[in-house]
Formats: structure tokens, C-alpha cells, sequence
């Protein structure tokens, strides 16, 4: 008869068979959300100052170091070191030499460069980006940008060369100009917040003084549908990006959380209490035609919509107890359960269609040893990946429009932070550090 395994020979087989899914599990990660190329190397000089105006030098530093993080930060560059680059400061495709980036230490396959001017309270700013192999006709972009002598401008325009190199090396736009939608405490009352997608120019848009939750901008940014808790009761609420202020939206005078558009922006799904049960309807961009769409003993809450098609919309259900992630038709049909126990919350459907992130305890109960932490699923085959870990309670995750990237909610010491990080878990990046804040949805582009 065959020996019997001991019980360091069933340690280590069942830890090879766990490190072997982990890595499958990380190929198809990569294989969908486009991080498993290798990096472009590449470097970003500091650009010249091309003025003697006071406002040039700290204007540069702001550019500067907003560039070298936007590039940092897009998951599919490997940014030299600013210790690693040569000793030189080319403001000018004439004043570079591309050998010396192409060699050691720096080994750059590209690199970014260019001057900046400030003239009576305009900052004017030329960047280029040299392929450093191509020695006969190196300039891969040139651009020229001029706005305001703001901290702010100088900023935007940082990110909109980012995002022009991202698109011309990376073959998808870049997330530098984007926003994240946010809830903050740090006034007193939770409100509905925006912030640039690193962090930056955060600033407070409504003033209810009562507790608004789950924001989500429109597809072509001019709204934010939420929850707010009014006289009523829970009702979705909007505000116009393009008035700055609140504008009318029904109120059905029952219990609606949790709004979501669809990607052409012409529906709404959210759950509602109006029939005693919370369920999930959809209605029309202006609140008209609403229908439910299911019709289950349990609460359904937390609809996201595939937004490669719209004809599917993933939700949260009790139905079978503790909440599970569900996803059915636009319809109402085929509907299908994809977690298979523990506590599932909060699902954002990629760009692309192909995977759900959500907030899972799979451990979830009384004693149980289990934390909460962000999964991503591919949706056709059910398998998932857990991609924090052993780092507080994190929740609420929302894709990022490149579909590389997720913004999330950790709680750490009783306080909530937003938090980015790539679609794999790497390069985790905390956003906010003022008070409590949560709930965070990126913006469509």
C-alpha cells in the first residue's frame, strides 16, 4: 500500500496548489485589464524654466512632480528614478540628446521634456516625448498649453500632457483627468465631495446638512445622482456639474438608495421600498417610466449596470440571507448568483464588461477569523482574486475608466479613507487624509 502523506508533505502540496491559483488567477487579472505587458521604461525630466517671472519656479516644481506622478501611477509605465536620469535639462528638441537617455544608469525607452514660461499671469508650457531609440526621428509628441498662472491650471495642463502620452504609448486615454465622486464627514455632515484622481483639489459640492450617500456622476459628467435623507425620508437626489447647483429630481416618498446610471447615460437604476420590500427598478434620465425589475422576498440593493452593453445590471440580494452578488438581464431575467457565501457587497461592473469588483467576507459570522476585502470576478467563468489584504475593512470599490485601476473605502482605527490602486492589488495609494470619508465613484472620463 502507498504511504501515507505526513503532515508537512500535505502542508506543502496544498500550499503549491495554492500558489499555482494564485498565479492563474493573476494571468487572467492581467490578461483583462491589459497590466500583464511588460512596462514601458521611461523617463520625465524636469522641465526648463523658460522665464525669469517669480511665478515660474514654483509653477515648474507643481508640473513637474505632477507629470512624474501621473506617469508613476498609470500601471503600464516603469518611471526611472529621478536619482537615475542624466545631469541635464532640455527644454527644446535641439538641446537633447536621446543617447544619453537610452543608456545606463536611466535605460529609458522614452522620455518626456520640454519648458515652461509664466507671462503676466499666464503659464505657457511646450512638452515633447522622444523615443530614445530612434536616433534619426526621435519626437514621438509636441504640445503646446497655455492657461492661467494658477497652482490648479498648472496642475491640469501636467495632466493633460499624461493623459497625451498615455494614449499615444498605452493605446487607451489615460485617467489623469479624471475625477473621483466621493462622501465627506470632514465639515460635519456627510456631503457629496469631488477631488482630481490622485487626491488633489478636493472640494465639497453639496451643502444639505444631513447625510448623503452613494454618488455617481454621469456618463458625460454633467450630473450626480445620490442618496440623500430628507424630510421624506431617503429619497435620490441630483446635482447639475453644469448649473453648480442641486436640480429637481422625483421624490417617490419611499425608501431609494443607491443610484446608477447606464453608460449612454439615458437610465437610472436604484432600489426602491415603495412595495414594502426594497427592490430594484429602473426609470428614465429624468426620473420618468420607473418599473421594478425584481420581485423577490429579500432586499435588493447596490444595482451597477455592464457598461460594455447596458443589457445587463449586477446587484445585491438577501434573498437567501446573507447578501450575495447577483447580476440578471436589464429585464429583470436570467438571473444568477455569482458569490458563494460570506457577506458581498457593494459590485462595480469594468469598462470592459469582463469583471465585477465588490467587497467580500468570505469568513463573515460570530467569531469567524475573516476580514472585509476587495475581490474582482471574471464574470464568464466565476473565478475571483482577493486583492487586499490584512489591511482593515475595505469596501465600496469603483473601476477606473482605463480598466486598469480601482478606487476603494478603508477603514482602519475607526476612520475611513479612499484609497487607488492597480485592477491587480499593487501600487496601493492613499487619496484622502482629512476626515472620515468613503463611497468613492470615478468618473466616466
Amino acid at each position: 500500500m502507498p504511504k501515507k502523506l505526513d503532515t508537512f508533505h500535505i502542508f506543502l502540496l496544498s500550499a503549491l496548489v495554492a500558489f499555482a491559483s494564485s498565479l492563474h488567477a493573476q494571468d487572467w487579472v492581467h490578461t483583462g485589464t491589459n497590466l500583464g505587458n511588460p512596462k514601458i521604461v521611461i523617463a520625465a525630466a524636469d522641465f526648463k524654466a523658460a522665464t525669469a517671472d517669480p511665478q515660474t519656479a514654483p509653477m515648474k516644481s507643481v508640473f513637474d512632480q505632477t507629470l512624474y506622478n501621473d506617469l508613476r501611477y498609470a500601471g503600464i509605465f516603469d518611471v526611472v528614478s529621478k536619482s537615475m536620469i542624466p545631469n541635464a535639462t532640455p527644454g527644446s528638441p535641439q538641446e537633447i540628446n536621446v543617447a544619453n537617455w537610452s543608456a545606463a544608469p536611466s535605460n529609458a525607452s522614452y522620455v518626456a521634456f520640454g519648458n515652461l514660461a509664466v507671462n503676466g499671469g499666464r503659464v505657457t508650457v511646450q512638452g515633447y516625448l522622444f523615443d530614445t531609440h530612434n536616433t534619426q526621428n526621435p519626437q514621438v509628441l509636441g504640445k503646446q498649453y497655455a492657461d492661467q498662472a494658477t497652482v490648479d491650471a498648472t496642475r491640469e495642463i501636467a495632466h493633460r500632457f499624461a493623459d497625451e502620452i498615455i494614449q499615444q504609448l498605452g493605446g487607451t486615454p489615460g485617467i489623469a483627468e479624471t475625477k473621483i465622486y466621493y462622501v465627506s464627514q470632514r465639515g460635519g455632515s456627510k456631503e457629496i465631495w469631488v477631488m482630481d484622481y490622485d487626491g488633489f483639489n478636493p472640494h465639497q459640492l453639496t451643502h444639505l446638512h444631513t447625510v448623503s450617500l452613494s454618488p455617481r456622476v454621469s456618463p458625460d459628467n454633467s450630473r450626480v445622482a445620490f442618496s440623500s435623507l430628507g424630510r421624506n425620508g431617503w429619497s435620490i437626489r441630483m446635482y447639475s456639474l453644469v448649473l453648480n447647483r442641486m436640480v429637481a429630481f422625483p421624490e417617490w416618498g419611499d425608501t431609494t438608495l443607491s443610484p446608477a446610471w447606464s453608460s449612454d447615460g439615458t437610465k437610472l437604476a436604484y432600489s426602491s421600498a415603495r412595495t414594502g420590500d426594497p427592490d430594484i427598478y429602473v426609470c428614465d434620465a429624468s426620473g420618468g417610466g420607473a418599473h421594478r425589475i425584481t420581485a423577490f422576498r429579500g432586499p435588493d440593493v447596490s444595482p451597477t449596470w455592464n457598461p460594455k452593453t447596458n443589457a445587463q445590471i449586477a446587484w445585491v440580494s438577501g434573498r437567501t440571507n446573507l447578501p450575495q452578488v447577483y447580476i440578471m438581464d436589464s429585464d429583470g431575467a436570467n438571473v444568477m448568483r455569482m458569490t458563494d457565501g460570506g457577506y458581498a457587497s457593494a459590485p462595480s461592473w469594468s469598462p470592459n464588461g469582463q469583471f465585477l469588483a465588490f467587497a467580500w467576507n468570505r469568513s463573515y459570522g460570530p467569531g469567524a477569523p475573516g476580514g472585509e476585502d476587495i475581490y474582482i470576478m471574471d464574470i464568464a467563468s466565476k473565478r475571483w482574486t482577493q486583492l487586499t489584504h490584512d489591511s482593515g475593512a475595505n469596501d465600496a470599490p469603483s473601476w477606473s475608466p482605463d480598466n486598469r485601476h480601482l478606487v476603494f473605502q478603508r477603514e482602519m482605527g475607526g476612520r475611513s479613507e479612499i484609497w487607488m490602486m492597480l485592477a491587480d492589488g499593487s501600487d496601493q495609494q492613499q487619496l484622502t487624509h482629512d476626515g472620515e470619508n468613503s463611497q468613492p465613484n470615478w468618473s466616466w472620463k
